[in-house]
């Protein structure tokens, strides 16, 4: 599966606990408040100002290396 911009925070973390270090990496700490629950990822890049794809790239880079082992 391929993470998406549209797919919300608690989504993504709740499928692949392991891009949890990449939301931290990029500067999104926020991941346990409530705006996670209902808040895409691309609403949470934008609120932080992360760039949205880097965020993306690095996140399906974790899911392809998850998927491989």
């Amino acid at each position: 599966m391929t993470i998406t911009k549209e797919m919300t925070i608690t989504e993504v973390v709740t499928k692949y606990p392991k891009t949890i270090p990449i939301f931290y990496k990029h500067g999104m700490g926020c991941l346990g408040c409530a705006a996670a629950q209902f808040e895409n990822i691309e609403q949470g890049a934008r609120a932080h100002g992360i760039n949205i794809d880097e965020l993306i790239a690095d996140l399906n880079k974790v899911v392809a290396e998850q998927a491989q082992s």
